[in-house]
């Protein structure tokens, strides 16, 4: 097994974290996205799904047997508590599945991996990383992004933005921090200024 680094990525809704992620994985880093890990471990007659249906309702699950994501995301996301046992579930399988796949890269012979997870630090996963990057930006701006991705109207956006942190959180819990608000040349710039550094390191 080869030495290698494990980068913590994070940061708030809409402030780019899947484009950094793709600098990063341009300059020869592996990736492991904890949205894609979340989707899989709720896949149709898994362990998890059926936690989650027994918590937030049968009827978050269609009838095909996949997990009715909107539907969950308005009874999760209704308020702390509920987000909070959304997480408790959840959360466990993610983890088991981001320790699998970190240590088949590292067999793999990768010397860089970097963990995307936008609850890095609410899941206590950032204990498995070496370093940390959080990504931020203003949240005029983070909103931009959200309702040209997201088929999500400004209500939902501001509610879900609200039951975030902060970006004094982020900044607080970080090695490396990039301010987002800028256009694709001058992030690249930041992305590749943060890989300098931690390539010196």
């Amino acid at each position: 097994m080869s030495k290698s680094i494990v980068l913590g990525l994070t940061g708030p809704m809409g402030s780019g974290k899947s484009v950094v992620a793709e600098i990063f994985k341009i300059n020869g880093y592996a990736i492991v996205d904890a949205d894609k890990i979340a989707k899989e471990v709720t896949e149709k007659g898994s362990k998890t799904l059926k936690q989650l249906s027994l918590c937030f309702g049968e009827d978050i699950i269609n009838d095909d047997g996949s997990l009715n994501r909107a539907l969950l995301s308005k009874r999760a996301f209704n308020d702390k508590c509920e987000s909070e046992k959304l997480n408790a579930i959840t959360h466990p399988a993610i983890l088991a599945k981001v320790k699998e796949k970190i240590a088949y890269y590292k067999l793999d012979g990768y010397e860089k991996i970097i963990y995307d997870a936008p609850l890095l630090f609410e899941s206590g996963s950032d204990k498995l990383c070496d370093k940390v990057l959080c990504v931020i930006a203003p949240k005029s701006v983070r909103m931009d992004r959200v309702k040209k991705r997201d088929n999500m109207n400004e209500a939902e956006i501001i509610k879900r933005m609200n039951a975030q942190h902060n970006d004094e959180y982020y900044i607080s819990k970080s090695d490396y921090v990039i301010i987002n608000d800028c256009e694709k040349t001058e992030l690249l710039d930041k992305v590749n200024s943060v890989i300098k550094k931690i390539d010196e390191v």
